[in-house]
């Protein structure tokens, strides 16, 4: 409660920044988001909480910060915010040239390829992110996701009571997927190959009888390919991107025989 108000003073203050009692606040904040004790947004039952005053101190961080030389071998990076360190300590796999920023949280048994994650997100343990997977700003990844090679989940610092991206416990992420603006995907679903879910995509759930149309949201456990609906303009009618919910996973059997039947009974690529 003392880290939160001497945040919020400071948000409200930009002149305390220049204070030592602020600085070390606003620096213990981004300690604790690396060391996954405090979490930008979090599940509370169906829903998710943003905690606000945690993205203050990330967009406060940066002011208070100096730009320095980072060397880590041959390679030079000069930047505001350090690098992830001891990985070994954390049980994570980090393949060359895998980079995540310190304020960034990855649990044990995460794996990640040459890729990246930003400064205030959380990956959960035993998620892989494959080959160049970005994980922005605040993104919040569950357990087990597997994020395939190319995916990019947005990051969101400001507005300050916007929600992140979520991607919640078991869902798969295909290959070239996109998922911004605070879009929540979730558990155990699987997106195909080049999805791409904005906040006004529209996500039109045709497995039964009529469509059932969400936006934001991926109900959970379902099996999600790229499609298109027609759309009028001023010069004439054009087809613009969707997401087409086509199947379920089931919640019976194992995840990855889940995985693999949801993706073979749908003909889904990854």
């Amino acid at each position: 409660m003392q880290l939160q108000e001497l945040i919020e003073k400071a948000w409200a203050d930009r002149e305390l920044l220049k204070t030592t009692e602020t600085q070390q606040a606003v620096r213990e904040v981004v300690s604790l988001l690396d060391a996954g004790k405090l979490r930008v947004a979090e599940p509370a039952g169906d829903v998710w909480k943003v905690n606000e005053w945690i993205k203050k101190a990330v967009i406060l961080y940066f002011p208070i910060q100096q730009m320095d030389v980072i060397e880590v071998g041959p390679f030079e990076f000069h930047d505001k915010i350090a690098l992830k360190k001891n990985y070994k300590e954390l049980g994570v796999r980090v393949v060359p040239h895998a980079i995540a920023r310190h304020g960034s949280y990855l649990s044990k048994g995460v794996i990640m390829m040459p890729s990246y994650v930003n400064i205030g997100a959380y990956v959960d343990e035993g998620t892989m992110v494959d080959t160049w997977a970005t994980v922005g700003s605040c993104a919040q990844v569950g357990k087990n996701v597997h994020l395939s090679g190319g995916v990019g989940l947005g990051g969101v610092l400001e507005p300050v009571q916007a929600a992140p991206v979520i991607i919640e416990d078991n869902v798969f992420v295909g290959s070239r997927c996109i998922v911004v603006e605070g879009v929540r995907v979730g558990r155990e679903a699987v997106l195909g190959a080049n999805v791409v879910l904005t906040a006004s995509s529209k996500i039109i759930d045709v497995t039964g009888a009529k469509p059932i149309e969400y936006k934001g949201f991926v109900p959970p456990q379902s099996v999600v390919i790229p499609g298109t609906i027609p759309k009028q303009f001023p010069a004439g009618e054009y087809q613009v991107p969707c997401a087409l919910i086509i199947g379920k996973r089931k919640e019976s059997t194992d995840k990855k025989t889940s995985l693999n039947d949801a993706l073979r009974d749908n003909s889904v690529s990854v």
